[in-house]
């Protein structure tokens, strides 16, 4: 009775009053200009869910462990297995990465064996490892079937039984294909030796994962996340089409398949997407006859995208694994592996390796978000979300089957153009700043003044005739980076002098955009504020800066300018206001001696270009 009580106290709001009281506050500002979400997941998301946004979704009604497995496989914990990474191929080197991470709490590694030609070889790189009591994840080799066999064989030399090992292998044509933009061999063949692949470990090492389904490459392209998850289940669909055309049921195929996927930063749609992608994968792998349970619960991995990892101020992508690898975790992933903050500058040393490996033991051991199965689960926006990028995937796997499969997709470029699309849009949005890398092309950090990028060995490029296109391969904040290296790396780098004027919270406001503005390319700055504009037209000449930069009201500029620039006209360069001001003021402005405007609607990167381009020589 109590209970009742306390809830009469506060009756239901219903959804038109939540919509009026709204419309009261925006005060006749466009709902959808200011509250709705323009996604880049073909979905709009709305400014709050209620109850009734998710009463018709029927998988709410299952439990974890219960199909469709939107909540998990686990029905009492959250386990995940976590996972280092060696981004080496000396095996000396790899044996030394894979003791550390074991020592600091590791149980999967996943390893390069391009070099592994014996088993001479697979004991420097295994040598003081128990692979028995951890996961082996083979993520590259020259022929995975061969290296399979020769792993069985040495580890019957150390007295293991195989069938009791754990583990992966990245067996995924597909990857290779959009890398180099051709099949490293005939399509089928490849897919005759996939099947023959998945029975050796069938026989041999049936806990292994076989079929390796690359998602990560899709969103470190420059990917959507339904993009991702949208072709992820096409390509495990070709895989499962063709494995069961060769005769292996869809059981034996799913229970040894290993979604890869990127986590990026936008963190409840990467909490829905893992979610998403167990629905969906059950919803196709029911389509396949005699498929059970086993054919849907795929092994799930989570890494961090690199999409998103910037050069300067790297101690920064440590927040951005951080918040990553806790939308994996709270999704419910299998296995995890975080990337290194310094992943993009150099390659990852001890230091690095260690604060990744320990970011997720921490979400782990002190956060205790092993504990609880599925903590998202109710959720009205994430359940929306779930929901909507599970509707948008779905119509794309759709489209590319309508192609004819995802190699047909591929060869004629339907993936590759998708995946541009979305890429120069979000381009555009960075440039324009719309969308933002903190420490890149806002918020820069103007003490770093030096840094030292090392160069990609990687040999992985495109074929020089390939048959189709490539997917390729970078970081959205490249251009912002190329650009401040340029200046980094010149004798002399552009100057830049605010010279603030009137209204104080106007000035400091226009000045602080204005360093966050240049700053992003390296530009050399000072700032100094005037009660008598003409004493700072002085200052400026006395500065001698490349570019001036006016920083006052809009209502005071006027004044200010007729002040400066009789003094500053045709002996600096560049004179720019601060503001976007009115095209009639502008005009007068011009006629005065203003060369340029910056303010939020210009875009950044080609703004930076065009003075860069004049000033370093």
């Amino acid at each position: 009775m109590a209970d009742e009580r306390l809830f009469n106290e506060f009756p239901e709001v219903s959804t038109e009053a939540w919509e009026a009281a709204i419309e009261k506050d925006l005060k006749g500002a466009d709902y959808n200009k200011k509250l709705i979400w323009k996604t880049n997941e073909g979905f709009d998301v709305k400014p709050y869910y209620r109850a009734n946004d998710i009463e018709d979704l029927e998988y709410l009604k299952s439990n974890p462990d219960e199909k469709p497995f939107v909540r998990g496989y686990n029905k009492q914990a959250n386990e995940w297995d976590i996972r280092q990474d060696v981004d080496t191929c000396d095996l000396q080197e790899q044996n030394t990465i894979c003791l550390e991470a074991l020592d600091r709490g590791a149980n999967s590694i996943g390893v390069n064996a391009e070099k592994v030609e014996t088993e001479a070889d697979l004991d420097v790189l295994f040598k003081g490892i128990e692979v028995q009591m951890i996961k082996v994840n083979f993520v590259k080799a020259k022929n995975f079937l061969k290296l399979l066999k020769l792993y069985v064989s040495f580890v019957a030399k150390r007295g293991l039984d195989a069938k009791k090992l754990e583990g992966s292998i990245s067996f995924d044509p597909f990857f290779c294909a959009l890398k180099h933009g051709k099949f490293c061999a005939p399509y089928n063949e490849l897919m005759d030796e996939l099947a023959e692949t998945i029975r050796y470990a069938m026989e041999n090492l049936p806990l292994f994962d076989v079929v390796a389904v690359n998602g990560k490459m899709f969103r470190d392209a420059g990917s959507s996340i339904t993009q991702e998850l949208g072709f992820s289940l096409a390509a495990a669909n070709e895989y499962m089409a063709e494995m069961t055309d060769r005769g292996l049921s869809a059981d034996e195929i799913g229970e040894r398949m290993m979604f890869y996927f990127a986590t990026g930063g936008n963190y409840f749609f990467e909490i829905a997407k893992i979610r998403a992608a167990r629905l969906l994968w059950c919803k196709i792998s029911e389509q396949y006859q005699g498929a059970t349970e086993k054919a849907a619960r795929v092994h799930l991995h989570s890494e961090n995208t690199q999409y998103n990892k910037t050069v300067f101020d790297a101690h920064v992508n440590l927040l951005r694994t951080t918040t990553e690898t806790m939308s994996a975790a709270v999704a419910g992933a299998d296995s995890i592996s975080v990337t290194p903050f310094d992943i993009a500058l150099r390659k990852s040393d001890e230091f690095s390796r260690r604060i990744a490996l320990n970011q997720q033991i921490l979400l782990k051991e002190e956060s205790y978000l092993d504990k609880i199965v599925d903590p998202s689960a109710g959720s009205y926006y994430i359940e929306t979300l779930t929901n909507n990028i599970a509707e948008q995937s779905w119509k794309l796997f759709q489209e590319v089957e309508k192609l004819g499969g995802f190699a047909k997709a591929i060869k004629e470029g339907f993936v590759q153009d998708q995946i541009a699309e979305t890429d120069a849009k979000v381009a555009k949005d960075l440039a324009r700043r719309k969308q933002v890398i903190v420490g890149t092309n806002q918020y820069p950090n103007l003490a770093e003044t030096e840094i030292n990028v090392e160069e990609c060995k990687c040999c992985c490029k495109a074929d020089e005739n390939p048959d189709f296109k490539v997917l390729p391969f970078r970081r959205e904040a490249k251009p912002f980076e190329d650009l401040r290296l340029s200046v980094m790396r010149a004798a002399k780098k552009p100057s830049v002098f605010m010279l603030g004027y009137g209204n104080l919270a106007m000035r400091n406001a226009r000045s602080g955009f204005s360093t966050n503005f240049f700053g992003t390319a390296g530009y050399q700055m000072k700032t100094q504020n005037f009660d008598n504009a003409a004493e700072g037209a002085e200052q400026a000449l006395k500065e001698n800066p490349d570019i001036l930069v006016l920083c006052s009201s809009d209502d005071e500029y006027m004044e200010m300018a007729k002040q400066v620039l009789p003094v500053v006209k045709g002996k600096i360069k560049h004179i720019i206001v601060a503001g976007g001001l009115a095209e009639d003021v502008t005009a007068e402005l011009n006629a005065m001696g203003v060369t340029d405007y910056i303010h939020v609607r210009v875009n950044v990167l080609e703004t930076l270009q065009r003075y860069t381009a004049d000033l370093v020589k």
